[in-house]
């Protein structure tokens, strides 16, 4: 996760912008229950009666909660009693229209308070508004209570005190001692207090209402109002918290996609860098797998964790502060459900996560193994392998299926689990409320309210059990990507690099060269010395695997000599600069590799200021004007990728052309004429050399006919050099070229090499030995003159 961090690092601001959102969003989430506890406790029970302090209450009812109020000073100073003589005759209809009892009595209403007053009004009044509504409670239980409660009053005073034989109850109470009513007070509030504070509330609500219907209130319209009211706050708290969802989803994906795309960038870029070795190290499957499935695995990670993974605490922090503000007596069901889903996704996650690992390298072989397949197609079919390869494929797709259903089937049994903890909960909160509610300790609405708190609770544990089915797979993911990002490639430009010299320009000087390739057990080439000049031709030839191509990728740096030096233009190549390096070679690899496009854009792809003319005449050179002219669109006509639409000699003259239109100062043409028919071959090397004059002209070949007029041949055997010099030499002095030549070519061209041999030794017997010497002199001065190059 660490390593993830720092590739988010650019979208800081966005993600504290998206966590400041989901803050929102959960604060939203986390206000619904309580308003829709509201609409049952206060909506529905209560008739819309939001407060248990009266907005207006008459003068009689006000005197009866006197008799039990502790600050009667605090209460005188909250209300007023509505005089006709302080209001307009407009405004005073409008007060009796309000409250129709107005017309007959007297009623008293409560002022502007601010909050805190308001809070010491409703303290004040809870337990005496509780008093008087059960004492004027209708029923026979309530009535006989009075009665009692008469009786023992009248006991209570002198025998001498008479006492009308209807009293009112309330008179009776008014006419008792402060101390007697203070001592009644406290025993009320003592089994009050074992009531939970919305029972309370409820109570001395029940006084307030039935206060209001007995001014001449409109109850349905005080209901509907607060109904209509919360259902409008609940449906405005609904739309900003599903703005704030859609702009976390819209900016979470944008920061997903960037984030995919710099991660494309960056190893696409790291991967060009990498040299043949690190191709070998990764292959070209696994670099493509980690380049598109391992990063849009990161990238669903990342919308997912910002959409999530980041909720998720929010809304079970907020859930648990919530539930203990609400009911605290069944707050351990809430421990119970997080146990046990703790249990659920821990187990899940140690089983699943080694699977995860190998997961993602099937999904590399299973590439590997299609993309080869798919290469080689044509040879399969004419081997008639198909049932084979069906059945390499079959095994490595089975095996990728087989880990997959295995990760799929223990996560199916994840839902299944929670749903299962989730409705267990319900049922014990349900069971616990239901007794609760039965014993007077809470009402209907908070039990909803509890659950639909617990609910968020085990939903952000079930958002992190989902999180947990991802983020092994992605974190196997963002490792496979770091390793690309952080492996260095072993071919590393220097930081003071060395310009080439134009003094030597277009000389290539191999001095004492040994090469092996990495973790091979000895070298492919062994102390190779030679100079190749510009307005020559150097050919290399050999048995195959005698290390021809190898040495030649030594020149633009696709590998490092492992002793030895080359220098191009009199500098070493490890001290060029890359891009300079390869900007005086054109490289024509053994196999014509052509990119999707078109042929003008093939041809030109050197470099962007390549102008028509040019192209035309590489085309010449190349002998690939007279196919192209032949197709509808000529240089605009398409190229499918890899050239596949192209037959393999056009393919190889195309390369050839590529390489001819970047004008560079040495050619490296590796085996690239061996697609071509013997009359293009002789054509193309006639034109070419006209075009290639002042150049270095390097040529690996099989054919002995490519090479024949080559100004110096290299013979090459098990990576050492056999021999050098020009064909008629070579084949007098150079055993390994002979048999190379007798193999291709016919015995009257040998006989006529044998009868040049025979005449070059009798002038050497009687004595014009001095031109033989000037050329051995001359060859013996090329060599030396290039290792003085490099030193």
């Amino acid at each position: 996760m660490v390593k993830l961090m720092k590739y988010l690092k650019g979208s800081g601001k966005s993600i504290v912008l998206i966590i400041l959102l989901l803050i929102a969003q959960a604060f939203c989430d986390l206000a619904l229950p309580s308003y829709t506890s509201n609409i049952v406790n206060v909506g529905i029970q209560q008739g819309g009666i939001d407060s248990h302090v009266p907005e207006v209450i008459r003068e009689d009812q006000m005197e009866k909660l006197m008799i039990f109020v502790e600050d009667e000073q605090l209460i005188e100073d909250s209300y007023e009693l509505l005089d006709k003589e302080d209001y307009s005759k407009a405004e005073w209809s409008k007060l009796e229209k309000r409250y129709p009892a107005l017309e007959e009595e007297n009623l008293y209403q409560l002022k502007s308070l601010k909050d805190e007053e308001l809070q010491k009004v409703a303290e004040c009044l809870k337990t005496p508004e509780m008093m008087v509504s059960f004492l004027s409670a209708e029923g026979e239980e309530a009535k006989a209570m009075r009665e009692q409660l008469i009786s023992q009053i009248k006991q209570s005073l002198p025998k001498k005190t008479k006492l009308p034989k209807d009293i009112d109850l309330f008179e009776l109470l008014a006419a008792l001692p402060k101390e007697a009513i203070e001592q009644m007070t406290d025993e009320a509030e003592k089994n009050i207090s074992s009531m939970s504070d919305s029972m309370t509330e409820q109570m001395a609500v029940a006084f307030v209402k039935a206060e209001y219907e007995a001014i001449g209130m409109d109850m349905q319209k005080v209901q509907n109002g607060y109904l209509f009211g919360t259902g409008a706050k609940m449906l405005g708290i609904s739309l900003l918290m599903m703005a704030a969802s859609i702009l976390v989803t819209l900016i979470a994906a944008r920061v997903a996609a960037s984030l995919g795309k710099n991660l494309r960038d960056r190893v696409f870029e790291r991967v060009l860098s990498f040299s043949n070795a690190e191709f070998d190290k990764f292959s070209t499957a696994s670099l493509i797998t980690r380049t598109t499935n391992d990063i849009q695995q990161v990238q669903i990670l990342v919308v997912m964790m910002l959409r999530m993974l980041f909720y998720a605490p929010i809304i079970g922090v907020g859930g648990v502060f919530k539930v203990f503000h609400t009911n605290t007596s069944m707050a351990w069901i809430i421990a119970v459900a997080v146990a046990a889903i703790t249990c659920v996704i821990a187990f899940l996650f140690f089983v699943v996560m080694p699977k995860f690992k190998i997961l993602q390298k099937l999904v590399d072989q299973l590439n590997l193994v299609t993309r080869e397949i798919l290469s080689g197609i044509m040879v399969i079919r004419a081997f008639s392998r198909e049932k084979y390869e069906e059945k390499r494929f079959d095994k490595a797709n089975r095996e990728l299926t087989k880990t997959n259903l295995f990760v799929n089937r223990v996560m199916s049994m994840m839902m299944p689990l929670m749903m299962l903890i989730m409705n267990l909960i319900t049922v014990m909160i349900v069971w616990f409320g239901a007794k609760g509610i039965d014993a007077g300790q809470m009402q209907v609405g908070d039990m909803m309210a509890f659950i639909t708190y617990t609910m968020q609770i085990i939903m952000s544990f079930l958002m992190i059990a989902m999180m947990s089915i991802m983020l092994p797979r992605a974190l196997v993911s963002v490792q496979r990507i770091d390793e690309v990002l952080t492996t260095e490639s072993s071919i590393v430009e220097k930081s003071d690099t060395k310009k080439l010299s134009g003094a030597q320009k277009g000389v290539v000087c191999f001095n004492h060269v040994n090469f092996a390739y990495p973790d091979a057990d000895e070298d492919v080439l062994h102390d190779i010395h030679f100079t190749a000049r510009p307005g020559q031709t150097t050919a290399i030839i050999g048995s195959t695997g005698c290390g021809k191509s190898t040495l030649v990728q030594l020149i633009p740096r696709f590998f490092d000599v492992t002793s030895g030096a080359i220098t191009v233009d009199g500098v070493d190549v490890r001290d060029a600069e890359l891009k300079q390096l390869r900007e005086v070679i054109g490289y024509v690899p053994q196999k014509g590799l052509l990119f999707s496009g078109t042929i003008a854009s093939n041809i030109k792809f050197a470099h962007d200021d390549i102008t028509d003319e040019q192209m035309k005449k590489a085309a010449k050179i190349a002998q690939a004007e007279d196919f192209i002219l032949q197709k509808e669109d000529q240089y605009e006509d398409a190229i499918a990728q890899g050239g596949s639409n192209v037959s393999g000699g056009q393919k190889q003259r195309l390369s050839i052309a590529r390489a001819i239109a970047k004008a560079p100062e040495i050619y490296i043409f590796d085996d690239s004429f061996s697609a071509l028919d013997y009359k293009t071959d002789v054509a193309l090397r006639r034109a070419l050399k006209e075009e290639t004059k002042d150049a270095t002209v390097i040529i690996v070949a099989q054919r002995i006919s490519t090479i024949l007029h080559a100004d110096q041949i290299i013979v090459l055997d098990e990576g050492k050099i056999a021999g050098i010099g020009t064909h008629e030499q070579l084949l007098r002095d150079c055993e390994v070229y002979y048999q190379i030549a007798s193999s291709q070519l016919s015995e009257e061209e040998l006989n006529n090499a044998t009868a040049n041999k025979k005449e070059i030794a009798e002038k050497e017997q009687y004595g014009n030995k001095e031109e033989s010497q000037v050329t051995a002199s001359e060859n013996e001065a090329n060599n030396q003159e290039g290792g003085a190059d490099h030193e």
